[in-house]
């Protein structure tokens, strides 16, 4: 896997730019769709979405692109500060790297990171998507919080575990395959 901090940060990369598409779009039409189109008399979240004029966040209604942006940001900024490299430390406190056969490891580093990140984005959004025209109430937001993990923390971990994570990895090994081996000195061609 990432061997160095390039690779670390296209690896994070892939990762992020998968899991805001996938979260935001889980947010919008699993958790909050009905909602969204009972609330605006629609039959269709995007229609909900387009009649309201954007998703409310930081007490605005912007377009969904900015939401996108928004936590595609934020979501690799902690997971190259915060994410990666803790869940490696983690991941390396239960199983030894070298000794451990490769699919525990990587289970244990995507199990660490789905335990730290899921948590770390549910507060960020929280915090984005909090009803700021009914005034501000730390009680509200921390309720907001855990309502949020326990909602994302199933789908982060089903999701990452078996679809995200192992995609990523295949595109990821296809992107960095090794060079070939180079040919025995003796298979090489005489020139004369």
């Amino acid at each position: 896997m990432p061997k160095n901090q390039f690779q670390r940060m296209v690896f994070a990369f892939l990762t992020v730019v998968i899991t805001v598409h996938a979260y935001v779009f889980y947010s919008l039409y699993v958790v909050n769709g009905q909602t969204l189109m009972t609330v605006n008399q629609t039959q269709g979240v995007l229609d909900a979405i387009r009649k309201q004029g954007g998703v409310y966040m930081l007490g605005q209604y912007v377009p969904i692109w900015a939401v996108i942006l928004t936590e595609f940001c934020l979501a690799y900024l902690f997971e190259n500060l915060i994410g990666s490299p803790l869940s490696l430390k983690l991941a390396c406190r239960v199983f030894d790297p070298a000794k451990s056969h490769p699919m525990h490891f990587e289970t244990a580093v995507i199990c660490a990171t789905v335990g730290i990140m899921c948590p770390l984005m549910s507060f960020c959004a929280a915090f984005l998507y909090y009803p700021y025209y009914a005034g501000f109430n730390l009680f509200t937001l921390l309720a907001d919080f855990l309502k949020l993990v326990c909602l994302n923390f199933p789908f982060a971990f089903f999701s990452q575990l078996f679809f995200i994570q192992p995609f990523v990895r295949t595109v990821f090994k296809a992107v960095f395959a090794r060079e070939p081996k180079a040919y025995p000195a003796e298979a090489e061609p005489q020139h004369p």
